[in-house]
């Protein structure tokens, strides 16, 4: 069985009203002016990644492609719209049977990115693009946010596992994409069923100190969770003190206690200990866990630290100070008329205040060294150089209104592994810093 196929109960069965109110009164005027069947081409990318970042990570284009599929506007949606009074009548019957007929191309989920990279292009319609701006922007800002964040801790983790622990730090559903992206960007496992449920991710989980304050005693807690779960179970130590924890834990479990948690104190002062004491009674191969508002600075200084697991939480699910990556969905291109042989003309928003944007129909590639290793993002709006004819970043998602790209999680993950290893080292440096590649435009 596949868990995606199952759903959950909270999916919603449309994604039509995860709409800004003016894009329907957009497209009620285009059609009544008659502009609404234009061939257009809208744009995704960002100016500018959140600041010291050095890159930036795709996350959410496989949420993408299930939000355009179920972009459906059933009859409680339009009866809504009606006793509002968001649109006229001939707008309504128009949107009855809306399906999106474009075609989608992006960089792929888990990719790279950097300033003015055009991560997810959408052709079609003025009328059908336009609708998806709202839902499309809200998916890949959140989900990219945490995927990048996701990315800088497993970076600073070299290798050790990392569980997300975010749930109860944002919103239900956000919690189920939260973990979602942040497997992506390098986590291993998450304690959130909904998410495991969903998307197959491995989940995680013993016990609170809620388990140690219910019993007498520590060592009845400790006890009950062993006989229950057995000997290789992960024993929360710090609810009281410490290196009485860890003998008593040692005592129950044996030396083949699975792992124990530290949830606060010096992390590393604490976790020093733990593993000598650990040593002395036998249990070598018992594995510390260390949990309690890490952040990618948090397990960069644990780097030495006897720790063979993370657990994150808030700073993850919060993008580590950086919710949103920023990203606009722009019109680059349009056709003249309605003819569908009609050629397209660039168009770009001219502005102070750093917002303006370069028109046109876009293509990227990566640049590399002699090394192999990516020393530019190119952009460009006419023909791809011979050179970079087989760096080109962009794929087909959506043919004709058809998904031709949905792919496994695990496959969006390996990818970003790939990619962030064929980046410049500097890359993972956490100290502030320019993107890591330039951005030039062909």
């Amino acid at each position: 069985m596949n868990p995606a196929d199952l759903g959950l109960p909270v999916d919603v069965p449309s994604t039509a009203l995860f709409t800004d109110h003016y894009e329907l009164t957009m497209l009620q005027a285009a059609l009544a002016n008659g502009t609404a069947d234009r061939r257009s081409v809208f744009e995704v990318f960002t100016r500018r990644l959140p600041e010291g970042r050095r890159y930036g990570v795709l996350a959410g284009t496989g949420r993408v492609l299930d939000a355009v599929e179920n972009f459906r506007f059933d009859g409680a949606v339009l009866e809504f719209l009606r006793e509002r009074a968001v649109v006229d009548m001939r707008t309504l019957d128009w949107l009855a049977s809306y399906r999106f007929s474009g075609d989608i191309w992006g960089y792929p989920e888990g990719e790279v990115y950097f300033p003015g990279s055009p991560v997810l292009r959408v052709e079609g319609s003025f009328a059908e693009c336009v609708l998806l701006e709202t839902v499309v922007l809200s998916i890949l800002n959140h989900d990219s946010a945490i995927a990048a964040a996701a990315s800088r801790m497993a970076s600073a983790a070299g290798g050790r596992p990392l569980i997300e622990m975010g749930a109860r730090r944002t919103h239900e559903l956000a919690a189920v994409a939260a973990s979602r992206a942040a497997y992506v960007g390098g986590f291993t496992s998450t304690s959130d069923l909904a998410a495991g449920f969903r998307y197959g991710i491995p989940t995680v989980g013993t016990s609170a100190h809620a388990f140690t304050l219910l019993h007498d005693t520590e060592r009845d807690a400790f006890t009950a969770q062993v006989a229950s779960l057995g000997s290789g179970t992960t024993l929360l130590v710090d609810t009281y003190d410490v290196a009485e924890a860890v003998r008593t834990a040692v005592e129950v479990a044996g030396t083949g206690l699975g792992a124990v948690r530290i949830d606060s104190g010096d992390l590393l002062l604490v976790a020093h200990r733990v593993r000598q004491q650990l040593d002395e009674l036998g249990a070598t191969d018992t594995r510390i866990v260390v949990t309690s508002d890490l952040d990618e600075y948090a397990i960069a200084s644990l780097a030495a630290a006897p720790v063979d697991a993370y657990g994150v939480g808030t700073q993850l699910v919060t993008g580590s100070g950086h919710p949103t990556c920023s990203m606009v969905y722009k019109l680059v291109a349009r056709a003249e008329s309605a003819d569908p042989k009609a050629p397209l003309v660039p168009v770009a928003k001219k502005s102070s205040g750093g917002k303006t944007s370069i028109g046109g129909r876009k293509w990227a590639a990566r640049r590399l060294d002699a090394e192999g290793v990516a020393e530019a993002e190119v952009v460009g709006t006419g023909p791809v150089p011979t050179a970079l004819a087989d760096r080109q970043l962009l794929v087909q998602l959506v043919k004709a209104g058809e998904v031709v790209a949905r792919e496994p999680l695990d496959t969006a993950r390996t990818r970003h592994e790939r990619a962030r290893a064929g980046l410049p080292l500097s890359a993972t440096q956490l100290s502030r810093g320019e993107p890591v590649i330039p951005t030039e435009y062909a």
